[in-house]
């Protein structure tokens, strides 16, 4: 499980040290996509596999299904980890998220979040806890 809140910088060429907790559980490759609420998301081989067996099990029928199948699927790439503990993060998921310089990757449970810290900051700041903790009641939490 991923857990925890790391602040790191991306270098001019797009590299992005993961750290060593994450790094552990990742692997030396895993899958980084286009995420929700603008960050990207970051999954082992393993969750990838069982979220792309999902994608796959939606009905073609249904247009949002088709949506978030394309939303998924089209910036998914898969990095390989450095020597230094790096990764090579592709222009067009850097662009999706606004990742210029310093960036805060967090865990969560199954996957980590990769957000910028202007984006990461007005999210954690606009957020009323209280009563988000409030309707998470409604799914047993």
């Amino acid at each position: 499980m991923f857990m925890g809140e790391y602040n790191h910088t991306i270098d001019e060429k797009g590299r992005l040290i993961i750290p060593s907790k994450f790094r552990e559980e990742l692997g030396n490759s895993f899958v980084v996509t286009k995420g929700l609420d603008g960050c990207l998301f970051a999954y082992d081989n393993t969750e990838w596999t069982a979220l792309e067996e999902k994608l796959k099990k939606l009905p073609l029928t249904n247009r949002d299904a088709r949506a978030f199948a394309r939303f998924m699927l089209a910036g998914a790439a898969l990095v390989e980890v450095d020597k230094q503990g790096r990764i090579l993060l592709p222009q067009v998921l850097r662009s999706f998220a606004e990742l210029e310089k310093d960036v805060v990757l967090i865990g969560v449970a199954s996957r980590i979040e990769i957000w910028s810290k202007d984006r990461w900051n007005d999210m954690s700041d606009a957020s009323d806890m209280d009563e988000i903790a409030e309707k998470m009641a409604d799914l047993g939490i």
